[in-house]
């Protein structure tokens, strides 16, 4: 990919303008362009293998995401068109709208037609991507067309109004749909009861503070920012409705006040949640809050997060050499993609170029980039809505998600965790791993090692400095019987204590908890000595993960990865053990991750541990600057209060 020259006056920290961001939106759509089928109707972008939806389907997706990227092109440059973008997607529109299809694949006879909008089906996604795109460039593509064109493609489109989503952010494309058919006067009532239907539901997930859930009780990650904020905030500001762009606006610079800050020094997001392939998509929500006038963002600020975001990808690989983007998270990685993803599915980061819409005169662009929050001072911030706590270091740049409240599991059932939410920790430079308890606290329930599973996570709150949760154990697919871990971190810094009251245990049964998994080309430990408690370190690739027994916890090894992560071929955890004994039993650890740049602190903290007298454990924590946190730890109980000078 050719970028201009870095512009290290306006842009300090990353070097990149505007100028970079269209070069890069047209070396994006370049290199899609050989893979464009007969018309441009579908775009086949080769990849190991197709999504559950068809390669009919996948070839749909390759047209409709990167249509959103080339109309933030060219809406964002005014109409100006020198590529032909508008006019090779007018084409693809009229070809694939001639005769839609249920076929799955495609056909010798057929590779043309797009699939039919169904309940539930992927074409519901592509309808709205392919909606948003004609409002964007209505003036430049829909205005120009053929009435015959327009009929077929809103009656296609239309699909979406008729049609049942899944219960979840899905409901934002029948409205997306609906804000475009309404202003084009297609369908117009049904249009806006898909628009109203689509708020409704959102409206029943939002808890305040700037946070959905997605559909599931304890759903929370990326798709707070690219589809539950930036969708509604977009049809709002689109349509011109000033009620809906307060409600959903204020919202949104609710939401942007703490995910600002999941955003590390070097640029990446927090690498928690699914579709991760969408990888600088997680930019759109700071773009929408610019572009509205909604965010508590300084314009420097707000394009040093984007362009960080966008350049942490493409300076580690995430195209391929056709410049293509790959199904992973820096190259390909196929632990990470769901199967729903098919090789287009990437390019639903399409929306992280929404900053295109503002003019190159606004202050977004023209302002002297500003420290992104990772960069400005160590700070611990709780965000009590997704039961997290936010831990960012100036020295690293590395920022660390706690958690405390986000599972994703279903309403009516308990599914097996998924180490992308179910983690304790989560955080800008590592990733889960397969085989080892990384981050993760369970009972040891079988010979093979396997540790039990947390399930349901019910947040016990969340405060300055700590987040806390209970979850019942499980184990085969069942709750562990009798059973609860009640689950306290308290950070400061760099460092992190980790408490687990387990209730209900029997006597003798083997605990495992995992500290952070580092991964590299190689990676080393080093084991403490002396008169500390058991502890050791591991290091790989300028990361250094520590963890040392502090109660109840008594021995301290490293286990090593047999498979990648998504960072990287190797990776290997501290691990620490211990053994329930009669009543209610804790265990404590006391935990840090240091990224490049950082150097170990010279004091640690330090816990004092004593029994309460009914069935509880009081804590206080002093850290190496003096001050503390004060704890009461009771099954299913928690109580916390911090102070200055300990």
């Amino acid at each position: 990919m050719q970028l201009p020259d870095e512009d290290r006056t306006r842009s300090p920290r990353t070097g990149w303008t505007r100028s970079h961001w269209e070069a890069a939106a047209d070396a994006l759509l370049a290199a899609v362009r050989p893979h464009a089928g007969p018309r441009h109707a579908l775009i086949d972008l080769p990849g190991p293998r197709p999504s559950v939806s068809g390669r009919r389907s996948d070839g749909l997706e390759g047209y409709a995401r990167t249509f959103q990227l080339a109309a933030l092109r060219v809406a964002g440059a005014d109409g100006v068109d020198p590529h032909g973008l508008m006019e090779r997607y007018a084409e693809g529109l009229d070809a694939g709208t001639r005769t839609p299809t249920a076929e799955r694949d495609l056909a010798d006879g057929d590779t043309t037609s797009w699939s039919v909008v169904t309940d539930r089906g992927q074409a519901m996604v592509e309808a709205s991507s392919v909606a948003l795109s004609l409002r964007l460039t209505r003036p430049w593509l829909w205005d120009r067309l053929d009435d015959d064109v327009r009929e077929r493609a809103g009656r296609w489109l239309a699909g979406a109004l008729h049609h049942r989503p899944h219960d979840n952010n899905w409901w934002l494309f029948p409205l997306t749909v609906g804000g475009f058919l309404a202003e084009a006067g297609i369908e117009t009532e049904a249009a806006g009861a898909a628009v109203d239907r689509g708020l409704a539901a959102i409206e029943t997930w939002y808890l305040g503070d700037g946070w959905y859930t997605d559909g599931r009780p304890r759903a929370f990650d990326h798709y707070n920012g690219w589809a539950l904020h930036l969708l509604p905030v977009l049809h709002a500001h689109l349509s011109g409705d000033a009620e809906l762009t307060a409600r959903y606006g204020d919202r949104l610079a609710a939401h942007l006040d703490g995910y600002a800050s999941m955003f590390g020094g070097d640029g990446a997001p927090v690498h928690q949640g699914r579709s991760l392939s969408y990888r600088f998509g997680a930019a759109a929500a700071v773009w929408a809050g610019a572009l509205t006038g909604r965010t508590p963002l300084t314009p420097g600020t707000t394009r040093r997060i984007a362009s960080g975001a966008l350049r942490y990808f493409l300076d580690r690989g995430a195209l391929d050499d056709r410049g293509l983007l790959t199904l992973g998270w820096h190259g390909p990685y196929a632990p990470l993609v769901q199967p729903y993803s098919g090789p287009a599915s990437p390019y639903w980061s399409a929306c992280g170029f929404l900053g295109l819409l503002l003019p190159p005169d606004h202050p977004v662009w023209t302002a002297t980039e500003e420290p992104a929050p990772a960069e400005r001072n160590d700070r611990v911030r709780e965000l009590p809505g997704p039961g997290w706590l936010l831990q960012t270091t100036v020295a690293d740049g590395v920022v660390r998600l706690h958690n405390h409240g986000s599972d994703d599991q279903p309403r009516d059932e308990v599914t097996p965790d998924d180490p992308l939410y179910a983690a304790l920790a989560h955080s800008t430079v590592t990733g889960p791993t397969a085989d080892l308890p990384d981050n993760r606290f369970g009972l040891e329930t079988g010979p093979d090692g396997a540790i039990s599973e947390r399930g349901r996570i019910e947040p016990l709150g969340a405060g300055p400095g700590w987040a806390a949760s209970v979850h019942r154990p499980r184990t085969g697919g069942r709750p562990v019987p009798g059973v609860t871990v009640t689950a306290l971190t308290l950070a400061h810094g760099a460092d992190e204590l980790r408490f687990h009251a387990v209730s209900g245990a029997a006597p003798g049964t083997a605990v495992v908890h995992g500290g952070w998994a580092v991964t590299g080309e190689s990676v080393d430990t080093r084991v403490d000595t002396g008169d500390e408690p058991a502890g050791l370190a591991v290091t790989g690739a300028g990361l250094r993960s520590e963890a040392r027994c502090l109660w109840g916890l008594t021995e301290a090894a490293v286990r090593r990865s047999g498979a990648a992560t998504a960072f990287g071929p190797v990776a290997a955890a501290p691990v620490l053990r211990g053994v329930t004994t009669d009543g209610v039993c804790l265990f404590a650890g006391a935990f840090r991750l240091d990224g490049p740049g950082a150097t170990p602190g010279d004091g640690r903290a330090r816990a004092r541990v004593a029994p309460l007298p009914d069935d509880g454990w009081s804590l206080t924590v002093t850290w190496p600057d003096g001050s503390a946190h004060h704890a009461e730890l009771r099954p299913e109980r928690v109580r916390v209060t911090a102070s200055p000078h300990g």
